[in-house]
């Protein structure tokens, strides 16, 4: 059975977009309740380091489903270390 490659970038963006949105609740959670201090700086760094890895990696690899993921999760990611940043106590 050969998948057509209109469907794999297809799950590609889809896998993406889901896995990408998950970071939004976070960012309003951390925006409501003024408070990043559960979330620590060690996860934040290994996680954007690892993130923007995988960008490059889709940069290196021309594949559109990786690197627009990624985009949005470095940015929702710059987001949470921006209302850490502000809100750290």
């Amino acid at each position: 059975m050969e998948i057509s490659p209109q469907l794999i970038e297809a799950i590609g963006f889809a896998a993406g977009a889901l896995t990408t949105a998950s970071f939004l609740p976070q960012l309003l959670a951390v925006y409501r309740q003024k408070s990043a201090k559960d979330l620590s700086w060690s996860y934040l760094a290994m996680f954007t380091l690892g993130v923007g890895m995988w960008f490059a990696y889709g940069v290196m690899l021309e594949r559109p489903p990786i690197i627009a993921a990624n985009a949005v999760t470095l940015a929702l990611l710059g987001g949470i270390i921006g209302l850490k940043l502000k809100y750290h106590h």
